[in-house]
């Protein structure tokens, strides 16, 4: 037997891509969007009462790990991507159905949108329903944060972009590479540049030394 579901919205985010997105909601407080609601959530009745909550639980489609066939067993990357277990048994993106849940904070309400904070989405994730009963709770294995520092020209483009944007941006980037966004079996030399993209700007960086970060450049992407 087999359902359909539809999108009551779609997540309007700073992450553009999927690398150095917070390995689960909370711990990127500076990392924003919104929910763009769509006909006939996007009435006033629908969202009547949801200025009363301090957070949601957001239902979604991870829409680019869409796959034909489930996988069984996966090799999550914080054990290194060598140890395979259980897809039951990990917050692998590899979900059955492909569907994720995610706590946000709900910062303001208007119709049609629901400004959100704390996000771990991707833009354009699909929603498939916004519940407001769930516990705010914080994994207790979330990874040990570990120091991020900047070059002078990178962190001044950075204060100056995020004038532009009016967004919290050094905030954010420190926020998501503290956590070490790296798959944990690499060992980066300092040679070897990362980067992601974070709203309209490519961000780049590099291991200095074990267990530390630099931020190169910030960049119009």
């Amino acid at each position: 037997m087999s359902y359909s579901v539809t999108p009551v919205g779609f997540v309007r985010s700073c992450f553009k891509e999927k690398f150095a997105i917070p390995r689960q909601p909370q711990l990127a407080p500076a990392a924003r969007g919104v929910l763009e609601l769509v006909a006939p959530f996007d009435q006033p009745q629908a969202i009547e009462g949801l200025e009363q909550v301090s957070h949601v639980w957001l239902l979604f489609l991870f829409h680019q790990a869409l796959e034909s066939q489930p996988r069984l067993k996966v090799r999550p990357p914080r054990l290194g991507g060598n140890q395979s277990v259980g897809v039951f048994a990990t917050r692998s993106t590899h979900r059955p159905n492909g569907i994720g849940q995610s706590v946000v904070k709900l910062e303001k309400v208007e119709p049609g949108r629901l400004w959100l904070s704390g996000i771990d989405l991707l833009d354009g994730t699909p929603v498939l329903d916004c519940v407001t009963t769930a516990v705010n709770q914080i994994a207790a294995d979330a990874p040990t944060l570990i120091p991020v520092s900047w070059r002078d020209e990178a962190l001044s483009a950075a204060h100056a972009h995020a004038l532009r944007l009016q967004e919290p941006l050094v905030a954010l980037i420190e926020q998501c590479l503290a956590q070490d966004p790296r798959p944990a079996y690499q060992q980066p030399t300092p040679e070897r540049r990362y980067g992601t993209r974070l709203w309209d700007l490519d961000v780049h960086w590099h291991y200095p030394q074990p267990g530390q970060i630099c931020v190169l450049d910030v960049q119009l992407a």
